[in-house]
């Protein structure tokens, strides 16, 4: 059998670049137990109320949904348990110092496979404020019109 190459995302989590301003990305491997990583692998996944946090010297995912496999006897998942992410010792106390420093929280931006291992995509994003939200969505309504003027004034002049 083949082995998997490339990305595959499985599910993202798009409100979170709305609900939150991203400071820095990074990547870290999960802790998976068999029926979790085959019902990723179907596609089912739900990241909308996750975050993640440090604890000691370990980094934990919560909140992230991943239903139960379907073909799945007594030895399935709980959809919505406490799964450990895979960082490096530099890495957790990096990120421990800036959600330590204020107003900084982990949020997971997508779930995917990177060569057949699952890895999430953890950002460290300040939250936005209602005013910043409409603020970002009237930035990039203007900066639309302003391309669609522009590539009608290029059309008309050819």
């Amino acid at each position: 059998m083949p082995r998997e190459q490339g990305r595959r995302v499985v599910a993202s989590n798009r409100k979170a670049r709305h609900d939150y301003t991203v400071e820095d990305t990074i990547e870290a491997g999960i802790v998976l137990t068999g029926t979790e990583v085959k019902s990723l692998r179907q596609g089912r996944a739900s990241l909308v109320d996750g975050y993640a946090y440090i604890d000691g010297n370990e980094a934990y995912l919560d909140a992230v949904h991943i239903p139960e496999y379907n073909q799945g006897t007594w030895t399935n998942h709980p959809p919505r348990r406490t799964r450990k992410l895979l960082l490096h010792k530099a890495q957790i106390l990096k990120l421990a110092s800036r959600v330590r420093e204020g107003g900084y929280t982990l949020v997971p931006l997508s779930l995917y496979f990177s060569d057949g291992k699952a890895k999430v995509e953890l950002a460290v994003a300040k939250g936005k404020r209602e005013y910043d939200k409409r603020q970002a969505l009237r930035e990039r309504q203007d900066r639309r019109e302003a391309d669609r003027a522009m590539s009608s004034r290029r059309n008309l002049g050819d």
